[in-house]
């Protein structure tokens, strides 16, 4: 047999290779939803012989789905979701707001398994001074449970106030769980994990560890939520981070920008409930007992006005539920859609969803710093604007720090805020929560929040766009082609 192998060994390798190719190949056409990803893989897979394969098994299968789904099954025999009595009914929504915010209604109903609820409140943070505080006040008030879950969490002044209020509360007989991103975890040395398992907290990472590295499998998948919630009763997400540079008290005037939001009412369960999934996933601990028991304390009367519901999203079960829920919103757009994105790189069938609805007449307002933080997707998401140009969209460049805030709103009625970003990232590869909210004087606020920006921004057009130099267009064209890996 060896003999017989040495002797012919090319057609042996040759043999083994197509055995490999046709069974990645298969695989990838019979797995992958979008067409582009399963031609682009099946020839990478045909085109590079055991390379294009080894190269799909590390990165092209997608096994935190099944292990997500597992651990949503393991969580649903928890009783933290009962708040029926605070469901939104068709007919409340249909005498507030009109049949296609039923039909909005029943598409979020289809794309997640939350519910909207009635009977919620929400508290719009603008700094991170006053975000930082909140959090802080709502972690040295827990009587017994908080839960932290973040893409970074630096170990700066502010990183290590809040990591003390939780090191505070465990000494307290309060049960504490962190849970940070293996990426985002290492945006300050030292980690912020050591000194949080010093103190006593039980903390983990997200996808990896911090001294071996990120587990292969998975390595492009991260959690890019943030959420705190204390009690039971009282949540705090949005889109920032827990960095001293969101705050005047370090970064002075110069501070970047970001909103984030106080949540209380029934939504609490459910934003909870994904944080407590991901905990379960990285760690095997399921949150059970009297100490994660959820309060309905300060919930509003069932029926109430402010309805909201949780969106979590991400490559598992949720896939593309975010993309799902704006390509929804900006179908019954009729007057308005405002966003403010710090990345503003849609795919085609989010362009062509915002282009037909301008074509509508509907008034499409898009916002972006001016300032980026990151060059290489700013430069990639300019040589994307002209799509949207062409169609009767407005693009602004807000001036004056980076804004990091991700806000969307529809006929100054529907609200859609959380940690999504408009580029692939968020669309298709983290782990992403986000609220959408059905209340007009909610939504007002935020549009107003927007508006704002507008007011001092400067408009981008095609003219000006098509008279940069031809390299300048070259290469962000160029980095536009690598944008899903930005």
């Amino acid at each position: 047999m060896w003999t017989s192998i040495t002797t012919h060994w090319p057609q042996f390798l040759a043999a083994v290779s197509m055995v490999i190719t046709a069974v990645a190949a298969a695989h990838a056409a019979m797995t992958k939803d979008e067409v582009r990803a399963a031609i682009g893989w099946v020839g990478i897979i045909i085109l590079s012989p055991f390379i294009g394969a080894a190269l799909y098994a590390i990165a092209g299968i997608n096994r935190i789905r099944g292990v997500s789904l597992a651990a949503e099954r393991a969580a649903a025999g928890r009783a933290v979701l009962e708040h029926t009595r605070f469901d939104a009914t068709n007919s409340s929504i249909e005498a507030r707001f009109g049949p296609r915010f039923v039909a909005l209604k029943t598409a979020g109903d289809r794309i997640t398994h939350h519910v909207l609820t009635t009977a919620n409140a929400v508290t719009m943070i603008e700094s991170g001074d006053e975000a930082y505080a909140a959090m802080i006040a709502a972690i040295d008030g827990a009587q017994r449970s908080v839960i932290l879950e973040t893409y970074i969490f630096d170990r700066d002044p502010i990183g290590l106030r809040i990591a003390d209020a939780l090191i505070n509360a465990v000494r307290r007989g309060v049960a504490v769980r962190v849970l940070i991103d293996a990426v985002g975890a290492r945006y300050s040395v030292p980690s912020i994990v050591g000194y949080l398992q010093k103190g006593g907290v039980p903390t983990d990472v997200f996808n990896g560890s911090i001294i071996v590295g990120l587990r292969l499998p998975y390595a492009n998948l991260r959690t890019h939520r943030k959420i705190l919630v204390a009690d039971g009763a009282v949540a705090f997400m949005g889109g920032m981070n827990i960095r001293q540079a969101f705050t005047t008290e370090f970064a002075g005037a110069d501070m970047a920008r970001d909103t984030h939001f106080r949540i209380d009412g029934p939504v609490v369960s459910d934003i909870f409930s994904v944080a407590a999934e991901d905990w379960f996933f990285a760690s095997g601990e399921q949150l059970q007992g009297d100490a994660w028991h959820i309060a309905f304390d300060a919930a509003g009367d069932p029926g109430s006005p402010m309805l909201m519901r949780a969106l979590p999203s991400g490559p598992d079960a949720s896939l593309e539920a975010n993309h799902k829920m704006l390509m929804a919103a900006f179908s019954v757009a009729r007057r308005s859609i405002r966003i403010m994105s710090p990345y503003f790189l849609p795919d085609r069938e989010l362009i062509s969803a915002l282009t037909t609805a301008a074509r509508r007449g509907v008034d499409i307002d898009i916002v972006v710093p001016s300032v980026n933080n990151l060059v290489l997707v700013d430069r990639a998401m300019t040589a994307q604007f002209d799509q949207v140009l062409r169609s009767y969209c407005k693009v602004w460049r807000a001036q004056g720090p980076f804004n990091h805030s991700k806000l969307l709103v529809v006929d100054s009625t529907w609200a859609f805020i959380g940690s999504s970003n408009l580029d692939p990232r968020s669309l298709r590869l983290n782990f992403e929560i986000d609220l959408e909210v059905l209340d007009p004087a909610f939504a007002e606020k935020i549009e107003a929040r927007i508006e704002a920006a507008v007011g001092s921004a400067k408009q981008v057009t095609l003219p000006e766009l098509r008279q940069r130099p031809f390299l300048v267009r070259l290469i962000d064209r160029i980095l536009w082609l690598g944008s899903p890996y930005l």
